[in-house]
C-alpha cells in the first residue's frame, strides 16, 4: 500500500502514542481485576468501575475514528507499478496501407481499427497518432475524430523498421514519463523478416488485425508482347494468392468504351492476350471483378501516337548502316557531310552521330557543347586517321575521357556489359558467352575514368564507353576496318541509344517509384507542364531543354489513373499511373516469436491492458467506511453499555 499524502502519517504516528499508553493502562487494570477476587467483587458492586471501562471503550473508538480519517486523507492506494505521480505518453502507429483494405470479421481492417480507437480511448486523453503518410502530435481522439474517419489508404507503406523509428520520434524527451507505443497493422510479410529493437524506455504493444479471407486475385502487369504494322498484342498478367478461381471476367476499355472481354480460370499465375490495332491512340484500362482487395483490380495504360526521334548523322564515311537502323516509322533521320552541314539543324535533334570525322572543327565543337547542355545525346565514331589533338580538345571541353594513343593491332570484342541501361530491357534473354566476336584492325587506347563501359575488348580495354549521355567508340566501324556492322549486336546498341535520347512514356508508371519521361514541346518563359485528370492537377518536377521537357515523378500523382500532360490548357500526351502491387501479397508475419513486446489481436485488449497496468486502486473510501463503522459502534456503546 502506498500514499498520495504520506506526510499525514506523522499525525497518525503521534496519535498512536496515547493509544499505546492507554492500552497499557487498560491491560494493567484487567490483570488486577482477574487476580484479586475482592477487587472483582468491588468492581461489580461499584458502578464507578464499569463507567471507567465504558470511557476507555469510547476513547478507543474515537481514536480509531480519528486514525481512519487521517488515513483516508493520506489517500492510500495500490498499483502494479508506482505511477501515481508519473505522466504517461501514448503514441499510436496506424498502418493505412492498401493491405488494410482487406476485410476482417467486422469489416475492412482499417475502418474497423478507426472505429475501435474512437470507441476505446477516452475523448480527452492526450495521444499522438502516426500513419504511413500523416501524423497528429499531442492531440486527443475527440480533436481528430473527423480526420480519423476520413483517413485514406496510403500510396506507399513504410517498412516496419521505418514505422517504429518514425513513431518513436513523437515521444517527448522527458525521462520521468511512462511511454507506450501501440502499433496497429496486419503485419504483412514482404520477404524481409520483422525485427524490433527493444528500447528500455518504451513499452511496445503490437495489435495484429487478421483478415478472414486470404484469397486475392491481382492484375499484376501488362506489356506489348507482339507488334506488327497492322496490330499489336497486349498481354495481361494475373496472379492468384488463394483458392482457384473459375471464369474470372477480364475487361479492356478505351476511355469508357468496352473494347474486349474474356474470362480466365486459374490458380497461381496466368495471362490473357488482347489484340489491338496498331498506331491507334488508346487511353486504356483493364479491370477484373474480385471481392478482396480493390486497389489492384484495375490497371491503367496509354498508347500514344508515335513521336519520331530526330537523329542527325555528320559523316566523313558511309552512313548506309545508320540509314538501315533509323527507319522512318520511328525516327526522323537526317544525313549530312561535314562540309555541307547546316548548323541550324543541331538544336532540333535528339541524337547526333559523328561518323568517322578526321577532326572536330571548333565551330562544330561549340555547337555540340550547347547541344549536349540542352539534353542531347551524342555518339562518336572516330576515323582510322583521327586527329587526336582535335578529338581530345573536344573531350576536354565536355568532360570526357581522352584518347591516349592509337594501337595498330587486331583486337576482338568479347565482353558485353549486360547491366548497362541500353541492354537491360529485354535485349538479351540471357548472357551470351559464345557470340560471333567482331574484330577491329586498330583502335584508340582510352582510360575509363568516371565513364561506364558498354562493350570491351578481350584485354578489358573499352570498345564502347558512355559518360554524360555521350557514347564513344574507340575504333572506326566501316566494313574495311571492322566486322561490327556484320553482327546483330549493332542493332540493339544503336537503336537503344537512340531510344534513350528521347525517353517516351511507358505504357504506365508505378506511383512511389522514380519515373521519368520526355515531352517534345517548346515552353514559353516561366511556363510549366502540368498533370491533369478529373481529380485535379499537379506540377511534376521538370527540366526544360531546347526542344523537350524532361519530367520526373515519384509520389506525385498520388492516385492511379490516366493523366493528361498539358502546356497551359493544351494537352500534349497522356500518361498512366498505377499503384504498386506489393500490397497484394497476403502473407503475414508470425508475431509469437518476438520478445520484449506484447501482442494482441484487438485494440480494446491492448488499451485495457495499459489501463490495468497503470490503474490506481484508491483505498481512502474503505477507511471512511471503517470510520463510520467505528462511529456506529461508539453510538451503540453509549446507548447500551451500562
Amino acid at each position: 500500500m502506498q500514499f498520495k499524502n504520506p506526510e499525514l502519517l506523522y499525525a497518525l504516528f503521534l496519535l498512536l502514542i496515547p493509544i499505546i499508553v492507554h492500552l497499557f493502562q487498560l491491560r494493567k487494570f484487567k490483570k488486577e481485576a482477574f487476580t484479586n477476587v475482592a477487587f472483582l467483587k468491588k468492581v461489580q458492586l461499584q458502578t464507578r468501575k464499569s463507567s471507567q471501562i465504558k470511557k476507555w471503550l469510547i476513547l478507543l473508538t474515537r481514536m480509531g475514528i480519528l486514525a481512519a480519517v487521517i488515513l483516508a486523507f493520506a489517500q492510500p492506494y495500490t498499483s502494479k507499478t508506482n505511477t501515481i505521480n508519473v505522466e504517461r505518453e501514448t503514441v499510436i502507429f496506424l498502418d493505412n496501407s492498401f493491405s488494410m483494405e482487406n476485410k476482417g470479421s467486422q469489416g475492412a481492417l482499417l475502418k474497423r481499427a478507426v472505429q475501435d480507437l474512437i470507441a476505446t480511448i477516452p475523448e480527452n486523453e492526450t495521444v499522438s497518432l502516426v500513419t504511413n503518410d500523416d501524423s497528429f502530435r499531442f492531440t486527443t481522439i475527440k480533436g481528430i475524430t473527423n480526420d480519423l474517419l476520413a483517413i485514406d489508404y496510403a500510396t506507399n507503406q513504410l517498412d516496419y523498421e521505418s514505422a517504429f523509428l518514425k513513431s518513436k520520434t513523437y515521444f517527448s524527451d522527458a525521462k520521468n514519463t511512462i511511454k507506450n507505443l501501440v502499433v496497429i497493422s496486419d503485419f504483412q510479410a514482404k520477404g524481409k523478416p520483422l525485427s524490433i529493437v527493444n528500447d528500455s524506455t518504451i513499452t511496445t504493444h503490437l495489435v495484429q488485425l487478421k483478415p478472414i479471407n486470404k484469397n486475392n486475385v491481382v492484375l499484376d502487369s501488362l506489356a506489348i508482347t507482339k507488334q506488327t504494322p497492322s496490330y499489336l498484342e497486349l498481354t495481361v498478367f494475373l496472379k492468384n494468392s488463394g483458392e482457384p478461381v473459375q471464369n474470372l471476367p477480364v475487361s479492356l476499355y478505351n476511355n469508357e468504351q468496352l473494347l474486349a472481354k474474356t474470362a480466365v480460370s486459374f490458380q497461381g499465375e496466368t495471362n490473357t492476350v488482347f489484340t489491338l490495332p496498331n498506331n491507334t491512340v488508346i487511353n486504356g484500362k483493364v479491370t477484373i471483378s474480385d471481392t478482396s482487395l480493390q486497389f489492384d483490380n484495375s490497371l491503367f495504360f496509354n498508347i500514344n501516337s508515335p513521336e519520331p526521334i530526330h537523329v542527325l548523322s555528320i559523316n566523313e564515311a558511309s552512313d548506309s548502316f545508320l540509314k538501315r537502323l533509323f527507319t522512318n516509322d520511328e525516327f526522323n533521320y537526317t544525313s549530312s557531310s561535314i562540309n555541307n552541314l547546316n548548323y541550324s539543324l543541331i538544336s532540333n535533334q535528339n541524337l547526333i552521330v559523328l561518323n568517322e570525322l578526321t577532326d572536330i572543327p571548333s565551330a562544330l565543337s561549340t555547337a555540340l557543347k550547347a547541344f549536349k547542355n540542352s539534353g542531347g545525346n551524342l555518339i562518336i565514331i572516330p576515323s582510322e586517321d583521327a586527329d587526336l589533338q582535335s578529338y581530345n580538345n573536344f573531350f576536354l571541353n565536355n568532360n570526357l575521357n581522352l584518347f591516349t594513343k592509337k594501337i595498330n593491332s587486331e583486337k576482338r570484342l568479347t565482353r558485353i556489359n549486360y547491366s548497362h541501361p541500353i541492354y537491360v530491357n529485354g535485349v538479351f534473354e540471357k548472357e551470351v558467352t559464345n557470340f560471333q566476336y567482331p574484330k577491329v584492325n586498330s583502335y584508340y587506347n582510352q582510360v575509363l575514368n568516371g565513364a561506364s563501359h558498354v562493350l570491351l575488348f578481350e584485354d578489358g580495354s573499352p570498345f564502347l564507353s558512355e559518360k554524360n549521355n555521350t557514347f564513344v567508340f574507340t575504333a572506326a566501324l566501316n566494313t574495311e576496318h571492322s566486322t561490327f556492322q556484320s553482327i546483330n549486336l549493332i542493332v540493339p546498341t544503336f537503336y537503344n541509344i537512340a531510344k534513350r535520347s528521347l525517353k517516351l512514356p511507358n505504357l504506365y508508371f508505378t506511383i512511389g517509384e522514380e519515373n521519368s519521361f520526355d515531352v517534345k514541346t517548346t515552353l514559353q518563359k516561366d511556363r510549366v507542364l502540368t498533370l491533369v485528370n478529373a481529380d485535379g492537377n499537379s506540377i511534376p518536377q521538370q527540366h526544360y531543354f531546347n526542344n523537350k521537357v524532361s519530367i520526373t515523378t515519384s509520389d506525385t500523382p498520388s492516385r492511379s489513373g490516366i493523366y493528361s500532360v498539358q502546356n497551359d490548357a493544351s494537352p500534349l500526351l497522356n500518361v498512366s499511373y498505377n499503384f504498386s502491387r506489393d500490397e497484394s501479397i497476403l502473407n503475414y508475419h508470425d508475431l509469437s516469436t518476438l520478445e520484449g513486446v506484447s501482442v494482441s489481436t484487438t485494440i480494446r485488449d491492448v488499451f485495457n491492458t495499459i489501463k490495468n497496468d497503470y490503474k490506481v486502486n484508491a483505498l481512502w473510501k474503505w477507511f471512511v467506511i471503517f470510520a463510520i463503522i467505528l462511529l456506529i459502534i461508539e453510538l451503540l456503546i453509549l446507548k447500551y453499555f451500562k
